[in-house]
């Protein structure tokens, strides 16, 4: 049987491999990046509603081994999903989401946990520049920088919401949308003494809106003294992610080109907090990396998939903006949807056509309406008036949003 060509060896990309590896399905993973630390995999990620799903398709010790690398073990342990959003002038909790059981797991140890087992199916160095779909034929060619190609049973693009298989599917319209929001962000070390009044906020994350700016505020947990290995001693620290995003009114609204201007503007956005949040983010030390994130999304518009040998999922199919905190969420949801989809195709029950079709709808009916809740999300977050119960980024997480 000719595999299943996956391009992207990000979470939802090694997710499906691990899925597949567990039905006895042939699959191959394509990257880019050289190796799994040729570039950061972001800061971290909190899995709620599709940890369902994930507890379906994977095997008990890839699950023991994601479970491992959530943030704060301690909290994880009794955590109450609490998920406050706050008035950062005065450091009120304003609103209290609708909590979920969820995981809070660092990105980059995820993503190590899901590797193994699979490592020989995940090809770095591996730039996918094209695709061939030779019409009298039931396999697809995927194309390299190198002029090598390999042959399978369908592709899967997973690579991202700058994907090169979304580029090929939708020539004409590949591009996100952009926002007009601008985001950055830090991972910072503090000491106990320094993280206590942001832990005694909530031990694991919250945000914020500052009313007469609009600026947004989010903390959340990277890694705690038992996870880092400081623990009882005198270099006792925590690593926590800091973010910061405002939207764009003029020139000067413009995200810096240099870390230095990035944590200037940073820290001159927080003028006006409540004193424990604008001092947190004051004692960022100069030299820190300042992330830029472009906020943009993409509807998962329809597309041609060449009788079924051609598909798109995670961000790739659906690129969405962070402030529901479900794009992760939803990948996942893809991946288990897709194994799926790719057993019946393995087993004979149904075509290669009628499973990516039946793939295809239920993911951009649920999809579709995520992105658009996403974006209201991040419109809703820096402008407090318009910010009540009933607002995208407050609503409950859920597979179909409200």
């Amino acid at each position: 049987m000719n595999p299943v060509l996956i391009v992207g060896a990000g979470i939802v990309g090694l997710t499906l491999g691990q899925a597949l590896k567990k039905k006895g399905i042939p699959f191959e993973i394509y990257e880019r990046d050289l190796n799994p630390e040729a570039r950061g995999q972001g800061w971290a990620i909190t899995i709620h509603w599709a940890l369902e799903s994930m507890f379906k398709m994977l095997d008990k010790s890839t699950l023991s081994r994601i479970e491992d690398v959530q943030v704060d073990p301690d909290v994880a342990r009794n955590d109450s999903g609490n998920f406050l959003f706050i008035n950062l002038q005065t450091g009120e909790p304003k609103f209290k989401i609708p909590p979920n059981v969820r995981w809070r797991v660092n990105r980059e140890k995820m993503r190590r946990a899901l590797l193994v087992g699979i490592e020989d199916h995940v090809h770095w160095g591996r730039r996918v520049t094209g695709l061939n779909v030779p019409k009298d034929t039931n396999h697809v060619q995927l194309l390299f920088g190198d002029d090598t190609y390999v042959i399978g049973s369908l592709v899967v693009g997973i690579e991202g919401s700058r994907s090169m298989v979304r580029q090929f599917l939708r020539p004409d319209a590949f591009g996100n949308k952009k926002l007009g929001i601008n985001f950055t962000g830090v991972a910072v070390d503090l000491t106990p003494e320094e993280i206590k009044p942001l832990r005694d906020m909530d031990p694991l994350l919250f945000q914020g809106c500052h009313p007469p700016t609009g600026a947004f505020f989010w903390f959340s947990m990277l890694e705690t003294p038992q996870v880092n290995g400081t623990a009882g001693t005198t270099a006792e620290r925590y690593r926590a992610q800091i973010c910061m995003s405002w939207p764009e009114k003029g020139p000067e609204d413009k995200v810096a080109s240099t870390d230095e201007a990035r944590l200037i503007n940073m820290k001159n956005r927080a003028q006006g907090f409540v004193p424990f949040l604008q001092k947190a983010v004051d004692r960022i030390p100069a030299g820190t990396t300042v992330t830029e994130i472009k906020l943009a999304d993409w509807e998962c518009l329809s597309w041609d998939n060449r009788g079924g040998r051609v598909t798109l999922a995670g961000d790739a199919a659906h690129a969405m903006t962070m402030y529901r905190g479900e794009a992760a969420n939803h990948g996942i949801l893809d991946a288990y949807r897709l194994m799926e989809a790719i057993e019946r195709i393995y087993s004979g029950t149904l075509t290669t056509s009628a499973a990516i079709d039946e793939y295809e709808k239920e993911m951009r009916d649920r999809t579709s309406r995520a992105v658009l809740l996403s974006r209201q999300a991040c419109k809703d977050a820096h402008d407090w008036s318009r910010l009540d119960e009933t607002s995208a980024i407050l609503t409950k997480r859920a597979v179909v949003g409200s």
